[in-house]
């Protein structure tokens, strides 16, 4: 039954297991919605260092998931692009990465989006349909869902492909953030920013914490 719950929500069984298990049997109830899991102590900015390591990453994905994986390289190979192109703009990496998971639901891409789009974050994909946008490669994706985040998060960052940005534009709806800076935190993110879905940033946040854990770093 937990597992079963667990797939249903798409997290995998031992997130459910550690926070939720009783609350989830009792009430059929979907993780975010579990008391028992409060995700940070205090807010999370957007922007800043990637403290979980690449290889932690594809670790904790690995352990977490039992469904199957679609992306175009190695999760290895991926979340090194999250490190990299995080570093370069300054954005959480590691919380990006955590995002995409929870997007493309553990890399199955079980939703609108193909696989050999490397769009990991939705972009273009919206609650009235939409056309995800496609990239040539996946650090090509990685990049734009980077910029995207560090359109949402700093209000000096006014367009794509010129300073503060360090990279050349690889967002194509970078401009529709209005205004820029609109979510510096995380638990920002969802009711309009990013997603529409209220429950958007508490999900990812709690992917987050259960990341953290695994790596061994305390809890923010």
């Amino acid at each position: 039954m937990a597992g079963k719950i667990a797939q249903l929500h798409g997290m995998p069984r031992g997130v459910c297991r550690r926070w939720c298990l009783a609350a989830a049997v009792a009430a059929l109830l979907p993780l975010a919605a579990c008391a028992s899991a409060p995700p940070l102590k205090r807010p999370m900015p957007v922007m800043g260092p990637t403290e979980v390591t690449a290889s932690a990453m594809a670790a904790w994905f690995r352990d977490r998931t039992e469904l199957a994986y679609r992306a175009t390289v190695p999760v290895e190979v991926l979340a090194a692009y999250y490190v990299e192109e995080g570093l370069l703009e300054w954005v959480r990496g590691d919380l990006a990465f955590v995002q995409a998971v929870h997007e493309t639901r553990w890399f199955a891409f079980t939703g609108v989006v193909d696989p050999v789009f490397n769009n990991f974050a939705g972009i273009g994909a919206t609650d009235r349909g939409g056309t995800p946008h496609r990239f040539e490669d996946a650090r090509t994706g990685v990049r734009a869902q980077i910029q995207h985040l560090r359109a949402y998060a700093d209000p000096d960052a006014r367009e794509c492909a010129v300073p503060p940005l360090r990279q050349a534009c690889a967002d194509p709806r970078f401009h529709l953030v209005r205004p820029k800076g609109r979510a510096r935190t995380w638990q920002e993110m969802g009711k309009g920013n990013w997603a529409t879905d209220p429950k958007y940033a508490l999900e990812i946040l709690t992917l987050y914490h259960d990341l953290r854990d695994y790596a061994g770093l305390p809890s923010w």
